[in-house]
Protein backbone atom coordinates (compact mmCIF):
# COMPACT_ATOMS: atom_id res chain seq x y z
CA UNK A 1 0.00 0.00 0.00
CA UNK A 2 0.96 3.24 -0.90
CA UNK A 3 2.12 6.20 1.71
CA UNK A 4 -0.87 8.28 0.02
CA UNK A 5 -2.83 5.68 -0.56
CA UNK A 6 -2.66 4.43 3.11
CA UNK A 7 -3.69 8.05 4.69
CA UNK A 8 -6.76 8.06 1.69
CA UNK A 9 -7.75 4.25 3.24
CA UNK A 10 -7.37 5.02 6.73
CA UNK A 11 -9.14 8.64 6.81
CA UNK A 12 -12.52 7.10 4.89
CA UNK A 13 -12.04 3.99 7.61
CA UNK A 14 -12.71 6.27 10.46
CA UNK A 15 -15.20 8.34 8.41
CA UNK A 16 -17.06 5.13 7.21
CA UNK A 17 -17.46 4.16 11.31
CA UNK A 18 -18.60 7.40 12.47
CA UNK A 19 -20.97 7.56 10.09
CA UNK A 20 -21.97 3.99 11.60
CA UNK A 21 -21.98 4.85 14.89
CA UNK A 22 -24.25 7.71 14.56
CA UNK A 23 -26.46 5.63 12.15
CA UNK A 24 -26.15 2.98 14.96
CA UNK A 25 -27.08 5.24 17.43
CA UNK A 26 -30.14 6.87 16.15
CA UNK A 27 -31.85 3.13 15.10
CA UNK A 28 -30.89 1.85 18.91
CA UNK A 29 -32.62 4.70 20.60
CA UNK A 30 -36.04 4.00 17.50
CA UNK A 31 -35.91 0.19 18.58
CA UNK A 32 -34.08 -0.35 22.30
CA UNK A 33 -35.87 -4.34 21.81
CA UNK A 34 -34.56 -7.01 20.28
CA UNK A 35 -36.51 -7.00 16.75
CA UNK A 36 -37.51 -10.20 14.88
CA UNK A 37 -34.97 -12.96 14.40
CA UNK A 38 -32.86 -10.70 17.14
CA UNK A 39 -35.37 -12.07 19.81
CA UNK A 40 -33.70 -14.89 19.74
CA UNK A 41 -29.95 -14.13 19.08
CA UNK A 42 -29.81 -11.67 21.82
CA UNK A 43 -31.56 -13.74 24.11
CA UNK A 44 -29.48 -16.70 23.29
CA UNK A 45 -26.11 -14.36 23.63
CA UNK A 46 -27.07 -13.60 26.68
CA UNK A 47 -27.38 -17.11 28.12
CA UNK A 48 -23.73 -17.21 27.02
CA UNK A 49 -22.97 -14.14 28.92
CA UNK A 50 -23.93 -15.46 31.98
CA UNK A 51 -22.20 -18.80 31.41
CA UNK A 52 -25.54 -20.47 30.38
CA UNK A 53 -23.53 -22.69 27.87
CA UNK A 54 -25.68 -25.83 28.10
CA UNK A 55 -29.00 -24.18 27.12
CA UNK A 56 -30.20 -23.61 23.33
CA UNK A 57 -32.71 -21.56 21.90
CA UNK A 58 -34.36 -24.58 19.18
CA UNK A 59 -35.87 -21.92 17.20
CA UNK A 60 -32.02 -21.23 16.15
CA UNK A 61 -31.03 -23.28 13.07
CA UNK A 62 -27.00 -21.73 13.06
CA UNK A 63 -24.09 -22.78 15.25
CA UNK A 64 -23.31 -20.62 18.05
CA UNK A 65 -20.47 -18.44 15.96
CA UNK A 66 -22.31 -15.37 16.62
CA UNK A 67 -22.88 -15.34 20.84
CA UNK A 68 -19.21 -17.07 21.23
CA UNK A 69 -17.38 -14.08 19.17
CA UNK A 70 -19.43 -12.08 21.03
CA UNK A 71 -19.07 -13.22 24.40
CA UNK A 72 -15.36 -13.23 23.36
CA UNK A 73 -15.59 -9.25 22.60
CA UNK A 74 -17.29 -8.15 25.37
CA UNK A 75 -16.51 -10.16 28.42
CA UNK A 76 -12.89 -8.67 27.97
CA UNK A 77 -13.88 -5.24 27.48
CA UNK A 78 -16.19 -5.31 30.86
CA UNK A 79 -13.43 -6.67 32.76
CA UNK A 80 -11.12 -3.90 31.71
CA UNK A 81 -13.69 -1.53 32.01
CA UNK A 82 -15.27 -2.49 35.17
CA UNK A 83 -18.88 -2.50 33.45
CA UNK A 84 -21.81 -4.11 35.56
CA UNK A 85 -25.44 -3.93 35.19
CA UNK A 86 -27.73 -4.76 32.64
CA UNK A 87 -25.52 -2.61 30.20
CA UNK A 88 -23.39 -5.52 30.08
CA UNK A 89 -24.25 -8.07 26.83
CA UNK A 90 -27.75 -5.44 26.56
CA UNK A 91 -29.07 -5.27 22.78
CA UNK A 92 -27.53 -2.68 21.92
CA UNK A 93 -23.48 -3.60 23.22
CA UNK A 94 -24.63 -6.95 21.06
CA UNK A 95 -25.62 -5.07 18.08
CA UNK A 96 -22.75 -3.02 18.41
CA UNK A 97 -20.31 -5.60 17.60
CA UNK A 98 -21.61 -6.04 14.11
CA UNK A 99 -20.25 -2.54 13.59
CA UNK A 100 -16.83 -3.90 14.26
CA UNK A 101 -17.45 -6.70 11.97
CA UNK A 102 -18.30 -3.95 9.43
CA UNK A 103 -14.93 -2.71 9.95
CA UNK A 104 -13.03 -5.82 9.45
CA UNK A 105 -15.22 -6.36 6.61
CA UNK A 106 -13.87 -2.84 4.34
CA UNK A 107 -10.31 -3.55 5.27
CA UNK A 108 -10.77 -7.38 4.06
CA UNK A 109 -12.28 -6.03 0.77
CA UNK A 110 -9.64 -3.63 0.30
CA UNK A 111 -6.91 -6.24 0.35
CA UNK A 112 -8.85 -8.36 -1.65
CA UNK A 113 -9.72 -6.07 -4.11
CA UNK A 114 -5.88 -5.35 -4.01
CA UNK A 115 -4.94 -8.69 -4.50
CA UNK A 116 -7.11 -9.52 -7.45
CA UNK A 117 -6.36 -6.84 -9.54
CA UNK A 118 -2.94 -6.56 -8.86
CA UNK A 119 -1.56 -6.74 -12.47
CA UNK A 120 -4.20 -3.81 -13.78
CA UNK A 121 -2.87 -0.62 -14.36
CA UNK A 122 -0.92 1.20 -11.24
CA UNK A 123 -2.97 4.52 -11.43
CA UNK A 124 -5.20 3.10 -9.67
CA UNK A 125 -5.05 4.03 -5.91
CA UNK A 126 -8.24 5.94 -5.72
CA UNK A 127 -10.67 3.04 -7.60
CA UNK A 128 -9.61 0.59 -5.04
CA UNK A 129 -10.15 2.47 -2.07
CA UNK A 130 -13.35 3.56 -3.50
CA UNK A 131 -14.86 0.04 -5.00
CA UNK A 132 -13.69 -1.20 -0.91
CA UNK A 133 -15.72 1.49 0.01
CA UNK A 134 -18.94 1.39 -1.90
CA UNK A 135 -18.83 -2.76 -1.33
CA UNK A 136 -18.57 -2.37 2.47
CA UNK A 137 -22.03 -0.10 2.29
CA UNK A 138 -24.01 -2.85 -0.26
CA UNK A 139 -27.12 -2.06 1.00
CA UNK A 140 -28.44 -5.76 2.12
CA UNK A 141 -25.45 -6.01 3.99
CA UNK A 142 -24.90 -3.07 5.34
CA UNK A 143 -28.33 -2.93 7.27
CA UNK A 144 -28.07 -5.77 9.00
CA UNK A 145 -24.92 -4.22 10.79
CA UNK A 146 -27.43 -2.18 12.86
CA UNK A 147 -29.00 -5.20 14.10
CA UNK A 148 -28.21 -8.25 16.06
CA UNK A 149 -28.05 -10.73 13.05
CA UNK A 150 -25.18 -13.46 11.76
CA UNK A 151 -24.75 -11.39 8.05
CA UNK A 152 -22.08 -9.39 8.78
CA UNK A 153 -20.13 -11.97 11.24
CA UNK A 154 -20.27 -14.72 8.45
CA UNK A 155 -19.28 -12.31 5.54
CA UNK A 156 -16.40 -11.42 7.46
CA UNK A 157 -14.87 -14.64 8.40
CA UNK A 158 -15.67 -15.61 4.42
CA UNK A 159 -13.68 -12.52 2.98
CA UNK A 160 -11.06 -13.63 5.24
CA UNK A 161 -10.87 -17.00 4.30
CA UNK A 162 -10.68 -15.97 0.93
CA UNK A 163 -8.21 -13.50 1.26
CA UNK A 164 -5.81 -16.33 2.83
CA UNK A 165 -6.37 -18.14 -0.03
CA UNK A 166 -5.40 -15.56 -2.31
CA UNK A 167 -1.86 -14.95 -0.14
CA UNK A 168 -1.39 -19.47 -0.37
CA UNK A 169 -1.86 -19.67 3.37
CA UNK A 170 -4.14 -22.82 3.14
CA UNK A 171 -3.69 -23.63 6.73
CA UNK A 172 -4.97 -20.02 8.55
CA UNK A 173 -7.76 -20.22 5.76
CA UNK A 174 -9.28 -23.56 6.74
CA UNK A 175 -8.99 -23.28 10.01
CA UNK A 176 -11.16 -19.32 9.59
CA UNK A 177 -13.05 -21.13 7.95
CA UNK A 178 -14.18 -23.00 10.32
CA UNK A 179 -15.34 -19.86 12.18
CA UNK A 180 -17.40 -18.98 9.02
CA UNK A 181 -19.25 -22.64 9.36
CA UNK A 182 -19.66 -21.76 12.97
CA UNK A 183 -21.81 -18.42 12.16
CA UNK A 184 -23.72 -19.80 9.42
CA UNK A 185 -23.75 -24.13 8.05
CA UNK A 186 -24.43 -23.00 4.52
CA UNK A 187 -20.93 -21.26 4.32
CA UNK A 188 -19.14 -24.22 3.94
CA UNK A 189 -20.42 -24.09 0.04
CA UNK A 190 -17.98 -20.80 0.36
CA UNK A 191 -14.91 -23.27 1.64
CA UNK A 192 -15.30 -25.58 -1.04
CA UNK A 193 -15.57 -22.60 -3.43
CA UNK A 194 -12.29 -21.33 -1.96
CA UNK A 195 -10.24 -24.79 -2.42
CA UNK A 196 -12.04 -25.03 -5.95
CA UNK A 197 -10.12 -21.57 -7.02
CA UNK A 198 -6.80 -23.96 -6.37
CA UNK A 199 -7.97 -26.66 -8.16
CA UNK A 200 -8.83 -23.99 -10.88
CA UNK A 201 -5.52 -22.85 -11.27
CA UNK A 202 -3.97 -26.40 -11.07
CA UNK A 203 -6.49 -26.80 -14.19
CA UNK A 204 -4.98 -23.54 -16.07
CA UNK A 205 -1.71 -24.11 -15.68
CA UNK A 206 -2.02 -27.75 -17.21
CA UNK A 207 -4.76 -26.73 -20.40
CA UNK A 208 -1.80 -24.05 -21.05
CA UNK A 209 0.70 -25.98 -20.97
CA UNK A 210 -1.35 -28.68 -23.32
CA UNK A 211 -2.58 -25.45 -25.39
CA UNK A 212 0.83 -24.37 -26.08
CA UNK A 213 2.13 -27.73 -27.12
CA UNK A 214 -0.20 -27.98 -29.81
CA UNK A 215 0.06 -23.84 -31.04
CA UNK A 216 -3.23 -23.54 -30.10
CA UNK A 217 -4.25 -19.77 -28.95
CA UNK A 218 -7.60 -20.23 -27.59
CA UNK A 219 -7.72 -19.20 -23.96
CA UNK A 220 -9.22 -20.94 -21.51
CA UNK A 221 -11.24 -17.68 -20.46
CA UNK A 222 -13.58 -18.29 -22.95
CA UNK A 223 -16.52 -20.49 -22.65
CA UNK A 224 -16.77 -22.98 -25.33
CA UNK A 225 -20.27 -23.06 -26.08
CA UNK A 226 -19.49 -24.80 -29.32
CA UNK A 227 -20.29 -28.52 -28.95
CA UNK A 228 -16.88 -29.54 -29.95
CA UNK A 229 -15.31 -26.81 -27.41
CA UNK A 230 -17.39 -28.48 -24.49
CA UNK A 231 -16.55 -31.78 -25.70
CA UNK A 232 -12.92 -30.49 -25.63
CA UNK A 233 -13.20 -29.49 -21.82
CA UNK A 234 -15.06 -32.44 -20.45
CA UNK A 235 -12.08 -34.81 -22.17
CA UNK A 236 -9.40 -32.19 -20.26
CA UNK A 237 -11.51 -32.29 -16.84
CA UNK A 238 -11.85 -36.15 -16.78
CA UNK A 239 -8.36 -36.97 -17.90
CA UNK A 240 -6.86 -34.17 -15.27
CA UNK A 241 -9.24 -35.94 -12.20
CA UNK A 242 -7.93 -39.39 -13.39
CA UNK A 243 -3.96 -38.63 -13.82
CA UNK A 244 -2.65 -39.60 -10.38
CA UNK A 245 -0.16 -36.55 -10.94
CA UNK A 246 -2.50 -34.29 -10.86
CA UNK A 247 -4.47 -35.48 -7.91
CA UNK A 248 -1.80 -35.82 -5.61
CA UNK A 249 -0.47 -32.28 -6.50
CA UNK A 250 -3.63 -30.77 -5.73
CA UNK A 251 -4.16 -32.52 -2.48
CA UNK A 252 -1.12 -32.00 -1.17
CA UNK A 253 -2.28 -28.03 -1.86
CA UNK A 254 -5.91 -28.21 -0.65
CA UNK A 255 -5.84 -31.15 2.64
CA UNK A 256 -6.53 -28.51 5.03
CA UNK A 257 -10.19 -27.45 3.44
CA UNK A 258 -10.69 -31.39 2.98
CA UNK A 259 -10.08 -31.75 6.79
CA UNK A 260 -12.65 -29.01 7.18
CA UNK A 261 -15.01 -30.71 4.41
CA UNK A 262 -14.78 -34.12 6.66
CA UNK A 263 -15.24 -32.34 9.67
CA UNK A 264 -18.49 -31.00 8.40
CA UNK A 265 -19.39 -34.44 7.46
CA UNK A 266 -19.07 -35.04 11.12
CA UNK A 267 -21.57 -33.13 12.03
CA UNK A 268 -24.12 -33.23 9.44
CA UNK A 269 -24.13 -37.41 10.66
CA UNK A 270 -24.01 -36.75 14.16
CA UNK A 271 -26.91 -34.02 13.72
CA UNK A 272 -28.29 -35.89 11.69
CA UNK A 273 -29.19 -32.75 8.96
CA UNK A 274 -27.41 -29.67 8.76
CA UNK A 275 -29.85 -27.13 10.56
CA UNK A 276 -29.75 -27.11 14.44
CA UNK A 277 -32.52 -25.65 15.29
CA UNK A 278 -35.92 -25.60 13.75
CA UNK A 279 -36.02 -27.91 10.60
CA UNK A 280 -39.27 -27.93 9.34
CA UNK A 281 -39.13 -24.07 8.92
CA UNK A 282 -35.78 -25.05 6.66
CA UNK A 283 -36.00 -27.66 4.42
CA UNK A 284 -33.94 -28.09 1.08
CA UNK A 285 -35.88 -28.48 -2.03
CA UNK A 286 -34.71 -28.23 -5.90
CA UNK A 287 -35.76 -24.55 -6.43
CA UNK A 288 -34.09 -23.72 -9.27
CA UNK A 289 -35.44 -20.40 -9.91
CA UNK A 290 -33.41 -19.03 -6.84
CA UNK A 291 -30.77 -19.16 -9.63
CA UNK A 292 -32.64 -16.69 -11.48
CA UNK A 293 -33.72 -14.88 -8.99
CA UNK A 294 -29.97 -14.10 -7.54
CA UNK A 295 -29.07 -13.11 -11.62
CA UNK A 296 -31.87 -10.45 -11.47
CA UNK A 297 -30.53 -9.10 -7.91
CA UNK A 298 -26.83 -9.04 -9.25
CA UNK A 299 -27.65 -7.16 -12.27
CA UNK A 300 -29.74 -4.78 -10.62
CA UNK A 301 -27.05 -3.64 -7.94
CA UNK A 302 -24.61 -3.74 -10.44
CA UNK A 303 -26.41 -1.30 -12.47
CA UNK A 304 -23.61 1.64 -12.19
CA UNK A 305 -20.87 -1.30 -12.94
CA UNK A 306 -22.00 -3.45 -15.03
CA UNK A 307 -24.63 -2.00 -17.47
CA UNK A 308 -23.85 -0.11 -20.84
CA UNK A 309 -25.42 0.66 -23.88
CA UNK A 310 -22.51 -1.39 -25.25
CA UNK A 311 -23.17 -4.54 -23.36
CA UNK A 312 -26.71 -4.34 -24.16
CA UNK A 313 -25.57 -3.98 -27.92
CA UNK A 314 -23.37 -6.90 -27.39
CA UNK A 315 -26.26 -9.39 -26.10
CA UNK A 316 -28.60 -8.53 -29.10
CA UNK A 317 -26.01 -9.34 -31.59
CA UNK A 318 -25.26 -12.55 -29.74
CA UNK A 319 -28.55 -13.31 -30.01
CA UNK A 320 -29.01 -13.16 -33.23
CA UNK A 321 -25.56 -15.24 -34.14
CA UNK A 322 -27.05 -17.97 -31.58
CA UNK A 323 -30.82 -17.80 -31.93
CA UNK A 324 -30.89 -21.69 -31.65
CA UNK A 325 -29.31 -22.02 -28.61
CA UNK A 326 -30.80 -18.98 -26.46
CA UNK A 327 -34.09 -20.67 -27.80
CA UNK A 328 -32.89 -23.51 -26.14
CA UNK A 329 -32.21 -21.78 -22.74
CA UNK A 330 -35.01 -20.30 -22.87
CA UNK A 331 -37.28 -23.86 -23.00
CA UNK A 332 -34.91 -25.24 -19.87
CA UNK A 333 -35.52 -22.32 -18.16
CA UNK A 334 -39.37 -22.17 -18.78
CA UNK A 335 -39.49 -26.03 -17.53
CA UNK A 336 -37.48 -25.22 -14.31
CA UNK A 337 -39.62 -22.28 -13.14
CA UNK A 338 -43.01 -24.57 -14.25
CA UNK A 339 -41.87 -27.73 -12.42
CA UNK A 340 -39.45 -26.34 -9.79
CA UNK A 341 -40.97 -23.18 -8.13
CA UNK A 342 -41.17 -23.12 -4.34
CA UNK A 343 -42.85 -20.59 -2.16
CA UNK A 344 -41.88 -20.71 1.47
CA UNK A 345 -44.81 -19.74 3.89
CA UNK A 346 -42.44 -17.06 5.41
CA UNK A 347 -42.35 -15.35 2.00
CA UNK A 348 -46.78 -15.16 1.41
CA UNK A 349 -46.69 -14.56 5.39
CA UNK A 350 -44.75 -11.98 6.84
CA UNK A 351 -45.00 -8.63 5.33
CA UNK A 352 -42.06 -6.70 6.94
CA UNK A 353 -40.00 -8.59 4.53
CA UNK A 354 -39.09 -6.49 1.28
CA UNK A 355 -39.51 -9.67 -0.82
CA UNK A 356 -42.90 -10.43 0.92
CA UNK A 357 -43.84 -7.40 -1.23
CA UNK A 358 -41.53 -8.25 -4.40
CA UNK A 359 -43.26 -11.35 -4.87
CA UNK A 360 -46.92 -9.75 -3.74
CA UNK A 361 -46.82 -6.76 -6.56
CA UNK A 362 -44.95 -8.96 -9.16
CA UNK A 363 -45.21 -12.20 -8.98
CA UNK A 364 -48.54 -13.00 -7.79
CA UNK A 365 -50.07 -10.45 -10.19
CA UNK A 366 -50.72 -13.33 -12.57
CA UNK A 367 -49.69 -16.93 -12.89
CA UNK A 368 -47.94 -15.64 -16.19
CA UNK A 369 -45.77 -13.62 -14.95
CA UNK A 370 -43.07 -15.72 -13.24
CA UNK A 371 -42.80 -16.84 -17.35
CA UNK A 372 -43.29 -13.46 -18.61
CA UNK A 373 -39.60 -12.59 -16.90
CA UNK A 374 -38.09 -15.52 -18.35
CA UNK A 375 -35.98 -13.13 -21.17
CA UNK A 376 -34.87 -10.76 -18.07
CA UNK A 377 -33.47 -13.69 -16.31
CA UNK A 378 -31.82 -15.04 -19.53
CA UNK A 379 -30.13 -11.05 -20.00
CA UNK A 380 -29.38 -10.76 -16.33
CA UNK A 381 -27.19 -14.34 -16.69
CA UNK A 382 -25.53 -13.43 -19.54
CA UNK A 383 -24.32 -10.05 -18.56
CA UNK A 384 -23.40 -12.25 -15.14
CA UNK A 385 -21.31 -13.89 -16.89
CA UNK A 386 -19.67 -11.54 -19.41
CA UNK A 387 -19.07 -9.37 -15.91
CA UNK A 388 -16.82 -12.33 -15.37
CA UNK A 389 -15.04 -13.20 -18.88
CA UNK A 390 -11.56 -11.89 -17.96
CA UNK A 391 -11.25 -14.82 -15.35
CA UNK A 392 -10.61 -18.02 -16.39
CA UNK A 393 -13.50 -21.02 -17.80
CA UNK A 394 -12.08 -23.57 -14.57
CA UNK A 395 -12.25 -20.50 -11.85
CA UNK A 396 -15.90 -19.55 -13.70
CA UNK A 397 -17.19 -23.30 -13.82
CA UNK A 398 -15.85 -23.85 -10.06
CA UNK A 399 -17.95 -20.47 -8.89
CA UNK A 400 -20.95 -21.32 -10.59
CA UNK A 401 -21.30 -25.04 -9.42
CA UNK A 402 -20.72 -22.81 -5.93
CA UNK A 403 -23.22 -20.32 -6.90
CA UNK A 404 -26.19 -23.29 -7.71
CA UNK A 405 -25.33 -25.05 -3.91
CA UNK A 406 -25.98 -21.74 -2.07
CA UNK A 407 -28.88 -20.74 -4.11
CA UNK A 408 -31.09 -23.50 -5.59
CA UNK A 409 -31.31 -25.98 -2.24
CA UNK A 410 -33.22 -22.64 -0.57
CA UNK A 411 -37.16 -22.69 -0.25
CA UNK A 412 -36.97 -18.73 0.92
CA UNK A 413 -36.34 -16.18 -0.94
CA UNK A 414 -34.52 -14.41 1.36
CA UNK A 415 -31.70 -11.48 -0.08
CA UNK A 416 -29.90 -12.00 2.87
CA UNK A 417 -28.35 -15.17 1.74
CA UNK A 418 -26.98 -13.52 -1.79
CA UNK A 419 -24.81 -11.25 -0.30
CA UNK A 420 -21.59 -13.47 -0.02
CA UNK A 421 -22.24 -14.22 -4.18
CA UNK A 422 -23.02 -10.87 -5.13
CA UNK A 423 -19.48 -9.80 -3.15
CA UNK A 424 -17.66 -12.33 -4.37
CA UNK A 425 -19.11 -11.61 -8.10
CA UNK A 426 -18.53 -7.88 -7.89
CA UNK A 427 -15.28 -8.48 -6.65
CA UNK A 428 -14.07 -10.99 -9.62
CA UNK A 429 -15.31 -8.00 -11.96
CA UNK A 430 -12.61 -5.86 -13.79
CA UNK A 431 -12.18 -2.54 -11.63
CA UNK A 432 -14.93 -0.21 -12.72
CA UNK A 433 -13.59 3.63 -13.68
CA UNK A 434 -13.91 5.99 -11.31
CA UNK A 435 -17.04 7.63 -12.45
CA UNK A 436 -18.83 4.23 -12.07
CA UNK A 437 -17.24 3.51 -8.50
CA UNK A 438 -19.12 7.29 -7.93
CA UNK A 439 -22.39 6.35 -9.38
CA UNK A 440 -22.29 2.74 -7.55
CA UNK A 441 -21.21 4.56 -4.30
CA UNK A 442 -24.27 7.12 -4.81
CA UNK A 443 -26.73 4.30 -5.67
CA UNK A 444 -26.17 1.82 -2.43
CA UNK A 445 -25.76 5.47 -0.62
CA UNK A 446 -29.23 6.34 -1.75
CA UNK A 447 -30.86 2.86 -0.92
CA UNK A 448 -29.27 3.00 2.35
CA UNK A 449 -30.94 5.92 2.78
CA UNK A 450 -34.17 4.86 1.60
CA UNK A 451 -34.46 1.54 3.83
CA UNK A 452 -32.89 2.79 6.95
CA UNK A 453 -35.29 5.59 7.10
CA UNK A 454 -38.29 3.48 6.34
CA UNK A 455 -36.99 1.18 9.03
CA UNK A 456 -36.85 4.23 11.67
CA UNK A 457 -40.14 6.27 10.14
CA UNK A 458 -42.67 4.07 8.36
CA UNK A 459 -43.58 2.09 11.19
CA UNK A 460 -47.19 -0.28 11.31
CA UNK A 461 -49.15 -2.49 13.55
CA UNK A 462 -50.56 -5.76 13.05
CA UNK A 463 -54.62 -6.01 13.69
CA UNK A 464 -53.61 -8.52 16.19
CA UNK A 465 -50.87 -7.17 18.10
CA UNK A 466 -49.75 -4.18 19.98
CA UNK A 467 -45.92 -4.11 19.03
CA UNK A 468 -44.60 -1.92 16.74
CA UNK A 469 -43.51 -3.40 13.10
CA UNK A 470 -40.49 -1.93 10.91
CA UNK A 471 -40.23 -2.82 7.22
CA UNK A 472 -36.71 -4.41 6.39
CA UNK A 473 -34.29 -6.40 3.95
Amino acid sequence: MEKFEGYIFTALCSTNFLVSCLLFSKITREQREPYMDEIFHVRQAQKYCYGKFNEWDPMITTLPGLYLASVGVIKPVVWLVDLTGKVVCSTAMLRFINLLFNCGILYLLYLIICKLHLKEKTKTASRRVLSALSLSTFPVLYFFNFLYYTDAGSTFFILFTYLMTLYGCHKASALISVFAIFFRQTNIIWVVFCASTIVANKMDETWRTEQSKKKDDKSPCQIPFSVSGVKRVMRFLLEFLTTANHVKAVMLVVWPYILVAVGFIAFIVLNDGIVVGDRSSHEACLNFPQLFYFFSFALFFSIPTSLCYHRALRFLQTLKKQPLLYLLITGLCLLLVWKFTFVHKYLLADNRHFPFYVWKRIFQKHEVVRFALIPAYVFAAWNFMDTLKSRSLFWSLAFLVCLLGATVPQKLLEFRYFIVPYLLYRLHMPLPSLTRLVLEFLFYTAVNAATLYIFINKTFQWPNSPAVQRFMW
